[in-house]
């Protein structure tokens, strides 16, 4: 279920902080490694034949008997990129990953829309057909419908989907995920840090949202269980006590902070979102860091 208008009114104020200035060709936002017509200055140079003589600097010639026109940083569209872990493993919880994951999505987009960016959302399962959408905050209900007939089941990769992206100038990519994939779990430094260094390459800020279930988190279940892979299809049963569920808590530990150790190496945003955690304190308070506004 998605937030109500009310609460996408409340992001108006906000804006996702861009790691690269934009160098795309569109009217947007964000302050571009062009030099244009906004109202933001941003140096002096000597006057070239050709130049609009409406930004000569006549204060300037009258102090130093030369011509200086004025440059201004002009304003270009960015792309923020979401990509949304569709696997099974999704699926899970009293309250559903995938459902959180929606929600983050929407938040996220619509900061990027009402900023006037481009919003490319991806199914990792359909890297090949992603939604896009421009224009302002119009777009946000086609976004949302989008969104709520996303399915969660089978598998992805997120290497390879994030190795798919077309990424063509600077710009903001969101993976949304677990990350319960074996490629993380078994060689977990090798992999995100891989990751991180395709995204800086391609001169993205990335932001690594981890979506975990509040039975994840802290697990209530004890006695002898059959474990379910949701992916796989298998099962294991395991008799649940103090003693093994503190394995586990470790084990989950030291995974996360592996992947925030790993973020904070390469300057990427990580943060755990649990599903037991409400929407409103997950965007203003546990992500203020990803807004320059």
């Amino acid at each position: 279920m998605m937030p109500d208008a009310a609460f996408f009114d409340t992001l108006s104020r906000l804006r996702l902080a861009m790691g690269h200035r934009s160098s795309l060709n569109l009217t947007g936002n964000r302050k571009s490694m062009q030099k244009g017509s906004s109202t933001e200055f941003s140096d002096f140079r000597e006057y070239m034949p050709g130049d609009d003589i409406r930004r000569i600097d006549w204060n300037a010639y009258g102090r130093l008997d030369r011509l200086y026109v004025k440059e201004y940083m002009e304003e270009k569209e960015a792309v923020v990129s979401i990509l949304i872990d569709s696997s099974a493993s999704m699926d899970y919880g009293a309250k559903k990953k995938s459902e959180l994951a929606c929600m983050l999505a929407a938040a996220l987009g619509y900061m990027g829309l009402n900023n006037m960016d481009r919003v490319v959302l991806y199914d990792m399962q359909k890297m090949q057909s992603p939604f896009v959408a421009s224009g302002g905050k119009r777009a946000l209900p086609r976004m949302t419908d989008w969104l709520e007939q996303r399915v969660f089941d089978g598998k992805v990769d997120i290497a390879e989907a994030v190795s798919r992206l077309p990424l063509k100038g600077p710009g903001v990519t969101v993976i949304l995920s677990d990350f319960l994939q074996e490629t993380f779990l078994d060689n977990e430094q090798e992999a995100v840090g891989k990751l991180l260094r395709f995204l800086d390459y391609r001169r993205q800020k990335a932001v690594l949202l981890q979506v975990l279930a509040g039975e994840e988190l802290s697990v209530g279940l004890t006695g002898t269980r059959n474990l379910i892979d949701m992916e796989e299809e298998s099962t294991l049963r395991l008799t649940l006590d103090a003693g093994s569920i503190r394995v586990y808590e470790r084990a989950l530990g030291a995974f996360v902070s592996g992947l925030r150790r790993e973020c904070a190496r390469t300057g990427a945003f990580f943060s755990v979102c649990s599903t037991e955690t409400g929407i409103h304190q997950l965007i203003f308070q546990d992500l203020r860091m990803l807004y320059d506004i």
